[in-house]
Order: C-alpha cells, then sequence, then structure tokens
C-alpha cells in the first residue's frame, strides 16, 4: 500500500453510524502504522455534537457540511430540508475536490446519499457499509451506483447483488475483549465454596441520544423490583452484596436530570445514572442484563460482549429496520423483545425477575450472542478498502 492512500468515511449524526466506521478506520489506522505506510483518513459529516465530541477524540479529522433529511418528513419542514440539498452538493464537491480521496466509505444516513452519489458520478470507488437487515431508505437509493456493499445479513445480500458481501457488523476490538460474565446469585441461595459471586448488574441503554419511552418504563418499573422479586435494589448501605441488583443507567441529555431524580426517591442506592457512557465497553463488561435499543450497532456490541438482553425496537426507525434486527436477535435466542406498545412497567419487571431468577437462561442467551458475533468483521472491510485502493 503506498503512503498517504486517502479514504474519506461517511458518518452521519448517530452513533449507530459513527461507531461502525471508527471501527474500520481503527483497523485501517492499525494496518497502516504496522507496516510504516500509514493512511490519510477523515471524516464527513453534520454539525451534530455527537459527531464533534467522538470522531476528533479518536484521532481523525472531521469535515462538516450542511445536511438534512427528507424520510419521514414532510410538510414546510421537507420543503426547508429539500432547500438544504445544493448546499449539501455543493460543499460535499468542494471536500472530494480537496481531499482528492481514493476511496469513499459510507455507513447509510441521509449524509451518505450526497456523498456516495457524488464520489461514485467522479468515479471514485465508492464501499456502503448496511449494518441492518433491513436496508435503510438511502441505502436502496445507492443500491445501483456503489461500488460493492458489506452487509451485516445474509438476508440482505439479494439488494445489492454481486455487489454484496457478507461482513458482519464492524466493532471496536475492546467489545471482544469483554471477559465471560461473572456469577451472580438471587436471594436466598448460598455460594458455593470458593465461587466468586457478584451483585445482578442490570445495564439500561436507550442508544446514544438516549430513550424517553425507555427511562420512563424502567423508572416505573422500579417500585416493582425493590422487594417483592429474586432480587432486591434497595439497600440502606453503599456496598453491594449478593442478592442485590446495581443498576446503571444512560439516559440521554435530555432525561438525565429527571431520571436521576427518580433513582434518588426511590432510594436505590446501588445505581449511576450517566447522560453519556464513553466506555461502553468497559460498562457492558459488568452487566448480567441490558435494556436496550436495536440499532444494528446496538446489538452487533451486546453479540461481540456476549450479552444477554431485552431489546426495545425504536418504533419511529425507517421501514421497522430496528424490530428486524431485534427479531433476529430473539430468533438466535440471544435476546428476548418488548415492542414499545407493550412496554408497560408490570411486563418490563417481569421479564426482568424471570431471568434473573434462571441463570441457565442468561448463560444460554450469551452463547447464542457471542455465536452471531463477527470479529472480523471491520478487517474483512478494511481489505475491501484496500483492494479499492489498489486498483485505484
Amino acid at each position: 500500500m503506498q503512503k498517504g492512500t486517502r479514504v474519506l468515511m461517511v458518518a452521519g449524526g448517530t452513533g449507530g453510524h459513527i461507531f461502525p466506521a471508527l471501527a474500520v478506520a481503527e483497523e485501517l489506522r492499525r494496518r497502516g502504522e504496522h507496516v510504516g505506510s500509514p493512511y490519510e483518513i477523515e471524516f464527513v459529516g453534520t454539525h451534530r455534537p455527537l459527531e464533534a465530541k467522538l470522531i476528533p477524540a479518536a484521532g481523525f479529522r472531521l469535515r462538516t457540511v450542511d445536511a438534512a433529511g427528507l424520510k419521514g418528513i414532510g410538510g414546510i419542514q421537507r420543503l426547508r430540508n429539500l432547500l438544504v440539498l445544493p448546499r449539501t452538493a455543493i460543499e460535499v464537491a468542494r471536500i472530494l475536490r480537496e481531499f482528492q480521496p481514493q476511496v469513499v466509505v459510507g455507513v447509510g444516513g441521509y449524509l451518505a446519499g450526497p456523498v456516495l452519489l457524488e464520489a461514485a458520478l467522479a468515479n471514485i470507488p465508492t464501499i456502503l457499509i448496511e449494518p441492518n437487515a433491513r436496508p435503510g431508505f438511502t441505502n436502496r437509493l445507492l443500491a445501483p451506483v456503489v461500488s460493492a456493499a458489506a452487509v451485516g445479513f445474509e438476508e440482505t445480500a439479494s439488494l445489492f447483488g454481486s455487489k454484496a458481501r457478507v461482513t458482519g457488523h464492524p466493532v471496536r476490538r475492546a467489545f471482544f475483549e469483554i471477559p465471560v460474565a461473572q456469577k451472580f446469585l438471587p436471594v436466598g441461595v448460598d455460594s458455593q465454596p470458593g465461587v466468586a459471586v457478584s451483585p445482578f448488574t442490570l445495564f439500561v441503554v436507550g442508544g446514544s441520544q438516549g430513550s424517553s419511552a425507555i427511562n420512563q418504563a424502567v423508572v416505573a418499573s422500579l417500585p416493582l423490583l425493590e422487594s417483592d422479586g429474586p432480587l432486591t435494589i434497595r439497600s440502606e448501605q453503599a456496598d453491594v452484596a449478593p442478592g442485590m441488583m446495581r443498576i446503571i443507567h444512560q439516559t440521554g441529555e435530555r432525561d438525565y436530570n429527571e431520571v436521576s431524580k427518580a433513582y434518588q426517591e426511590h432510594r436505590v442506592l446501588a445505581s449511576e445514572v450517566h447522560a453519556f457512557i464513553d466506555d461502553m465497553p468497559g460498562t457492558l463488561a459488568q452487566a448480567d442484563l441490558v435494556i436496550s435499543r436495536a440499532g444494528a450497532t446496538a446489538v452487533a456490541e451486546l453479540a461481540a460482549a456476549g450479552r444477554a438482553s431485552l431489546l426495545i425496537p425504536f418504533p419511529g426507525a425507517t421501514d421497522q429496520h430496528q424490530l428486524e434486527n431485534a427479531r433476529a436477535m430473539e430468533k438466535a435466542g440471544a435476546a428476548r423483545v418488548i415492542v414499545q406498545s407493550d412496554l408497560a412497567p408490570e411486563r418490563l419487571a417481569e421479564e426482568i425477575r424471570a431471568l434473573v431468577a434462571s441463570p441457565a437462561t442468561l448463560d444460554c442467551m450469551e452463547a447464542c450472542a457471542r455465536r452471531l458475533a463477527r470479529p472480523d468483521a471491520a478487517a474483512i472491510i478494511a481489505d475491501m478498502v484496500e483492494d479499492f485502493a489498489r486498483r485505484s
């Protein structure tokens, strides 16, 4: 690989787009450093704060453009977003002209559309990463024009025909280094001599921006979990003993204060509430059960970490792709699914209690999750990038 190989990554807006792109970019950077021929890797994104935080923190330059989505938007807002498109096209053309990438890699989202389209029209090789079981609107439109597609699921490959390669979902290497969950014991069960036990840890995460529906349901379920189930979540002591539930909750910025107050009112001392968690691998390493949305990145990280989950798909996801992702995990035995219309506190508490009372079921779910993981996904996509860069 020649020195100075230039790769432009498109990761627009949410963690579900950013983290897979970072996984591939970090794999390319590692390879370049290993052979002494570093890559020039830059990102193009929107003005959303998550991109501005995560991408520079990972050591990559971020170029921002004005962009707006069209899918699922109507009325005057759709007209306003349409008026942004010419400015987006001009700014993207300027970036392609200045950076002159040899390969452009996109992870879906409304920004991927104009960037990959303009790159294809300029005869720059383009690779589309499609992590969902059901491709989104933008990626379906891009299928005829991209050079290749790296897809996460076998059933997705047919949309892209001969361009498709089933790679799995690219996940940062740290998730594959998470050890098997430590053992816990429900209340009333004595540990065996020489067997280490720990509190049951429930991790609640509603995606990188949080989920009000999940936050509200979990908070409302706290009284139902306090003392009438196999675990207790209330304690007057700061130390958390076996037989007690510990909760780690990522709320998103919007709901942080309200959720924090609720935990204080319920005196759930064995809890941590965060607006955003930077060290997701480290937090998943502590979890025995995860309550989560079902974005492609979320389910891929759960599989890589080997963690059992209760998945609550976002009902407003484009073309219901989160529901498809969740059902794929459920079918494999790695998760249980609650659709948001059924997300009553009683149902949530019932599901949590049932899983806490059956460590064998959780062990089975964890094993099934690991079987879905593809540790080589980022490496395979990096191989595709290198192949197109050589040809260009």
